[in-house]
């Protein structure tokens, strides 16, 4: 059993995770269109492929499942992940399978306006969203909405984009510099991380890891610690299986006073899943196992509580 990760730009703990998972089973080969990614280097193999957006492009990941009989496949960065949920049919056609959502709903989480309504209408606590300056200004005129906000694609990705308006000055600045941008509440309280699994096979959630966060760098958590809340635990569980996620989930929220917000919603790896997995969560087995047909039982919260994450650079030399 193979496994071939798309896009693995500088993930190499997931790549070197993936490796000790499948060791004895199968090998791990990594791609990228940038051959100084450094994690393809961690892979047992890796391709240098074109750009997502290039015509050929699936059909060159194709022909790499078919040549190192890959029997699953994921994406670590957001666009992509549309792109696999799209070609699923062709994927299972040569036997592999994508480890993902629905196309749909990796569409509705890229697009923050799209995931708000569908948040808001099905009754989740969430950052309140306007896709117009006008409808935000005439929000803050009811009393419905006050300073500051933030600017933000409304399909942006890692948090690029982003700006912070504290007055209607600056807020009729950023929207007017480009297209495809909304405003978003500012919401002041403590940050969340968790990593969710939902099997792939059972439909079922087996795994939940939460952390706060204490300090972020370049939109990634730079250092947290691991917690515990049996009601987080139940909010997070109702809200994916109500969505109908699939495999890896990263969800960013917000706790202000006893309610937890959800902010983001992102199905794939995030960056700060290397604490989940070193306090005992390994999601790669459970993908593994749901390669190999068999559906995992729960396992919900069954990690280290006050285990703390510290991020720091690290090299890697290409000769």
């Amino acid at each position: 059993m193979n496994i071939l990760i798309l896009s693995a730009g500088t993930r190499d703990k997931i790549v070197q995770y993936f490796k000790k998972a499948f060791c004895g089973t199968g090998y791990v080969v990594a791609a990228d269109a940038d051959e100084l990614s450094p994690a393809v280097y961690e892979a047992d193999r890796y391709h240098i492929v074109p750009p997502i957006c290039d015509t050929g492009y699936m059909d060159r990941i194709l022909d790499i499942c078919k040549e190192e009989r890959i029997g699953g496949v994921l994406s670590l960065i957001d666009p992509e992940l549309s792109v696999l949920a799209a070609n699923e049919a062709r994927f299972r056609e040569i036997g592999t399978t994508v480890v993902g959502s629905p196309y749909a709903l990796c569409e509705m989480s890229l697009d923050k306006m799209r995931m708000y309504a569908w948040l808001k209408g099905h009754g989740y606590p969430c950052a309140r969203s306007w896709a117009g300056k006008d409808a935000f200004f005439k929000a803050v005129e009811a009393g419905e909405a006050a300073y500051p906000v933030f600017v933000k694609p409304a399909r942006g990705s890692a948090s690029l984009g982003i700006s912070k308006a504290c007055d209607q000055e600056t807020v009729e600045f950023l929207m007017d510099r480009g297209d495809g941008l909304m405003i978003q509440e500012f919401l002041d309280g403590q940050e969340i991380g968790a990593d969710v699994y939902i099997d792939m096979i059972s439909g079922g959630v087996v795994s939940i890891f939460t952390k706060r966060k204490l300090r972020m760098r370049a939109g990634e958590t730079d250092k947290a610690v691991s917690f515990k809340d049996p009601a987080l635990f139940a909010f997070l569980e109702r809200f994916v299986l109500e969505a109908g996620y699939r495999g890896q989930i990263d969800i960013d929220l917000f706790k202000i006073g006893e309610q937890y917000y959800i902010s983001e919603v992102n199905p794939r790896f995030g960056g700060g899943y290397p604490h989940a997995y070193e306090s005992g969560c390994d999601h790669m087995e459970l993908i593994l196992e749901n390669l190999r047909g068999r559906a995992n039982a729960g396992r919900i919260g069954d990690y280290d509580e006050g285990v703390y994450m510290m991020k720091y650079s690290e090299v890697k030399i290409k000769r």
